[in-house]
């Protein structure tokens, strides 16, 4: 559905996107994660036809009037009300349809529908944002943070609209809520300073891009334990909490696997539990990204 060829973004001295190459399936969730300032908006701005890219190539699957966007500050007349609102973009791009009431009832705006969206708060203004987003069937969707102004139970109302569209259209979201992206997307790209760092399943990502990391909690004092595991070869570094817990990043699982209940009983520790590390995607983001520091 999209697909981009070394598209490169310059403002003047500064390079927004560096060679991206963007590749999006029919019918998947996308989403897009990055820092402040790795160029997500600018992306996105460029793929809705809105900006225009320095050199590079992108091609849609769709045609400009099958593509819905929606950007991470949705404004609105304030003297429209939220049906009003929505009965607009419903008569710009699908006046054949009748979907108005059917989206504000999944965004969540049913009883607000009546009110004019001056008296809206940030939140809603998002929900009705995505409500005229969707009104028209798009099969493709650009989405700028479309749940970072929701509280958890709007969030939670969004992200199972979004997963709902899958198979039925295309979605592309940005966000820096990296949960949101592991719990709804297919597929994820990590950009960081202009350049996708990784594209792929997230599975693949929290595989292949996380340190093999173990976690042991111990009965007593664990800086002693933790002084001789970081003489191990197969060791990359320990941290030690004063509650007895140990977290040992090593060269590979295997060599932990079959090394590490050794050297730990080597320290003559009181062991409580051990374990390999679940990887979350904040972690295995931080990780490809340099820890997270720009901020």
């Amino acid at each position: 559905m999209i697909s981009t060829r070394s598209l490169t973004k310059r403002y003047r001295d500064a390079v927004a996107l560096d060679e991206v190459d963007l590749n999006v399936a029919p019918g998947s969730i996308y989403g897009l994660a990055g820092p402040n300032g790795a160029g997500k908006t600018t992306l996105l701005g460029i793929l809705a036809g809105l900006r225009r890219p320095t050199s590079g190539e992108v091609t849609l699957g769709t045609s400009p009037g099958e593509v819905a966007v929606l950007p991470d500050t949705p404004r609105f007349d304030p003297w429209l009300t939220g049906r009003e609102v929505v009965v607009l973009a419903q008569s710009l791009v699908a006046p054949d349809l009748d979907r108005a009431d059917e989206v504000l009832a999944d965004t969540g705006l049913t009883d607000a529908a009546g009110r004019r969206v001056g008296g809206y708060s940030r939140g809603m203004l998002q929900r009705l944002g995505l409500a005229a987003t969707l009104v028209g069937r798009p099969r493709l969707l650009l989405l700028d943070e479309p749940a970072s102004a929701l509280d958890p139970g709007g969030r939670r109302e969004v992200l199972d609209l979004i997963a709902r569209l899958r198979g039925s259209a295309t979605v592309l979201f940005s966000s820096h809520i990296l949960a949101d992206v592991q719990e709804v997307c297919d597929t994820v790209g990590i950009l960081d300073r202009g350049r996708l760092l990784f594209e792929g399943p997230i599975e693949d990502l929290l595989v292949g891009s996380a340190i093999p990391r173990y976690v042991v909690r111990l009965r007593g004092e664990a800086e002693t334990v933790a002084a001789r595991l970081r003489k191990a070869p197969w060791v990359v570094s320990v941290d030690s909490e004063v509650d007895g817990l140990v977290s040992v990043e090593v060269t590979s699982l295997a060599e932990a696997e079959s090394k590490l209940p050794r050297a730990l009983a080597d320290a003559k520790a009181s062991v409580v539990s051990y374990a390999p590390e679940e990887v979350s995607l904040e972690r295995a983001f931080l990780e490809l990204t340099g820890g997270g520091k720009r901020r």
